[in-house]
């Protein structure tokens, strides 16, 4: 039996699944050093855990509203992030047309500004995958043929201590505010 067939036999979700495997590939296991290179033959530089980062949506317009669009997403998104600012994450939210969807994914932050008073301005860039966009809707989004499609989001966001806000540009369909914890 395969490590994902034991998985699914011990009734856990396919999306979680997903993130498990994504976490597992990248190395990242807290608080120990963990590298590639402990499963995967190519030399991959060494990964340390940094903190995590939970988030929600507070706010969501769309640039051409449509009576069909949904501005309440609820999503609810986990980062796990590295010292060398990388980051890799999954995110469930109900996507423009009400479908629950989830987008995995790995990224970057970039550094743009910091105050002596812990107060950060940061850009961040992430890629991977969305799943949820189905039935009628299946071709709202580029390259959705087999019901999953490769996704670019770039953010600008304000850090405080723990507390952090972002705007986040969806394509050029719309954009959101969230707002979370680091921890």
């Amino acid at each position: 039996m395969s490590g994902n067939e034991r998985l699914k036999s011990k009734g856990l979700p396919s999306p979680l699944i997903g993130v498990l495997l994504l976490l597992g590939s990248l190395g990242l296991s807290a608080p120990a050093k963990a590298g590639f290179s402990s499963f995967y033959p190519l030399p991959w530089p060494e990964l340390e855990y940094s903190h995590s980062y939970l988030q929600t949506s507070i706010w969501t317009t769309h640039f051409s509203p449509d009576p069909e669009h949904n501005n309440t997403q609820n999503l609810i998104s986990l980062e796990v992030h590295n010292p060398d600012r990388w980051l890799a994450g999954v995110s469930w939210f109900k996507n423009s047309f009400d479908q629950p969807t989830w987008y995995f994914y790995v990224g970057h932050e970039f550094p743009l500004w910091r105050s002596e008073q812990d107060l950060e301005v940061r850009a961040k860039l992430s890629a991977g995958f969305i799943r949820g966009y189905k039935g009628e809707y299946q071709n709202k989004i580029p390259f959705n043929d087999f019901g999953v499609a490769p996704a670019a989001l770039p953010s600008i966001g304000v850090r405080w201590r723990a507390v952090e806000a972002d705007v986040i540009v969806f394509g050029v369909a719309g954009m959101m505010v969230t707002a979370g914890m680091r921890f």
